[in-house]
């Protein structure tokens, strides 16, 4: 994949300096901006030309590519829309409409002039921040499986005229952070992507190796399946029962913050593909059934922003990874196994099983004596239903840390909704045979499947997210990346 190099810098005369091209921001009917003049003056009054002739006015998702003038070989104006209602919304599609204008043109650097800029609802660093995330989201091209991928984006080079020589440190910062979000959510991305027959828990097992060795704050463990027999993980070891691919408990480690301070803990649930099990599922759309480790994608590509920020904090992953298919060894609808905490679940569905993984590392996340645990995880259809593909599902024992997740979403507009997680929920729980089933009775499907998890959290402050209908789209098919942009944005909060 192209990277993109992000630099803040104040920028006297627009029309002086070399440039493939020169991007300036335009709001509708409203007086050209000091480097708009400055250019509009080199260029014998070309951007004034264009306005008036009616190729451009400035109206949101507008664009408009003039020849070059001095240093810079293009102009592009890009539309803003009415300055009076230039809010986070206008900003992010503004950002859209940069990223589908400059891939019309073959630069490979450019000058954004970004001081007329004033969002009503957000800063220029946070303004920043999101032009340099979705930039580098919009440099996300799948290539490994495919003998022609899509055309990289050519641009590798942008530099920030913030205007205003005071705001170029906190705009560098801000752009450095911007990206680094940028490319943990395509590296959650690349994973997510990936079929099944390539993306194995082995190949996250080597994955996270990787990612150490990239990284000195960084360490990564893996426990085996005979290691996991004799910690007691008869609930993750009965969803691998029926492949041929052994399960991974993988743990990254991540040392930013001082020695003994409580870690974050992240835990992602990495089921590479699910068949259902003997509770088989319906062919028609099966294949996207290799979506089912997102969030582990999502805990790899959070730790790959912590780790390129070298954020002041611990932080560890533990990603729970298994493949769930039918053979004669498979777990059987009826069958009672033992969690790591001792508790014992009757298996009613066999294609519950992401449960059945995340509560055996959940307990074995309360070894690290976690600051909060965090789980993700593409749970349940039930949480599609209820909230679509636009929120994330989040559940909480805790209620501050609930509030700083959902800030956090609305921050990055990674967006989660609060979803109740009461006592009288429990019930449907209930078995004849075991201590609890691994399904409900019918009803609040995201609702009991969190219930579950939760007699497994009593021990510290913990929050799920059902990432079931934000983690992938269907059309186009391919992963988001989310909740990366909510869970770096919460990190990112934490160390500030």
């Amino acid at each position: 994949m192209s990277a993109i190099t992000f630099t803040a810098r104040k920028i006297e005369d627009a029309a002086k300096g070399s440039t493939q091209c020169a991007i300036l921001p335009m709001y509708h009917r409203k007086k050209l901006s000091r480097e708009a003049q400055q250019l509009d003056a080199a260029s014998g009054g070309a951007i004034k030309a264009a306005m008036t002739l009616g190729d451009f006015s400035g109206k949101s998702g507008e664009s408009c590519l003039l020849p070059g003038t001095g240093g810079a070989r293009r102009i592009l104006l890009v539309g803003c829309g009415d300055p009076a209602t230039f809010d986070r919304a206008a900003a992010r599609e503004f950002a859209r409409s940069l990223v589908k204008a400059i891939n019309t043109t073959r630069a490979g650097d450019a000058v954004l002039h970004v001081a007329d800029l004033h969002s009503k609802d957000g800063s220029m660093p946070w303004l920043l921040t999101t032009l340099a995330r979705q930039l580098t989201c919009a440099t996300y091209r799948y290539t490994e499986t495919v003998s022609k991928p899509k055309p990289a984006m050519k641009l590798a080079r942008l530099v920030i005229n913030t205007g205003d020589a005071r705001s170029v440190k906190a705009g560098q910062k801000a752009l450095e952070r911007g990206a680094a979000v940028g490319h943990g959510i395509n590296e959650a991305r690349r994973l997510a992507d990936l079929p099944g027959n390539v993306c194995t828990p082995s190949y996250l097992a080597q994955q996270a190796r990787k990612l150490a060795r990239d990284n000195a704050k960084l360490s990564t463990t893996i426990l085996e399946e005979k290691k996991m027999r004799e910690l007691g993980m008869g609930s993750l070891l009965s969803v691998t029962a029926g492949t041929e691919q052994p399960a991974k408990l993988i743990v990254m480690n991540y040392k930013g913050g001082k020695p003994g301070h409580k870690p974050y803990v992240l835990v992602g649930k990495g089921i590479t593909f699910d068949s259902g099990g003997i509770s088989l599922k319906p062919g028609a759309k099966m294949d996207e059934m290799k979506f089912d480790m997102g969030g582990a994608a999502s805990v790899f590509g959070t730790l790959h922003t912590v780790a390129e920020l070298g954020l002041p904090l611990n932080v560890i992953g533990i990603v729970a990874a298994a493949e769930n298919m039918p053979s004669g060894r498979a777990t059987k609808p009826g069958d009672v196994v033992t969690s790591m905490s001792g508790k014992t679940i009757e298996v009613l569905n066999t294609d519950a099983e992401g449960r059945l993984v995340l509560c055996d590392a959940l307990t074995y996340a309360g070894r690290f004596k976690p600051q909060v645990v965090i789980d993700i995880a593409t749970l349940t259809g039930a949480c599609v239903v209820a909230l679509g593909s636009h929120a994330t599902g989040l559940f909480a024992n805790h209620d501050k840390l609930a509030e700083q997740l959902l800030d956090a979403g609305v921050e990055s507009h990674d967006r989660g909704w609060r979803m109740p997680l009461w006592d009288d929920y429990q019930k449907q729980l209930d078995s004849n045979f075991a201590d609890m089933a691994n399904i409900g009775s019918a009803g609040g499907g995201s609702v009991t499947a969190a219930c579950f998890l939760a007699r497994f959290t009593e021990d510290y402050h913990w929050a799920h997210l059902d990432i079931a209908g934000s983690a992938w789209d269907s059309s186009p098919k391919g992963a988001t990346g989310r909740p990366v942009g909510m869970l770096a944005q919460y990190l990112m909060e934490r160390a500030d």
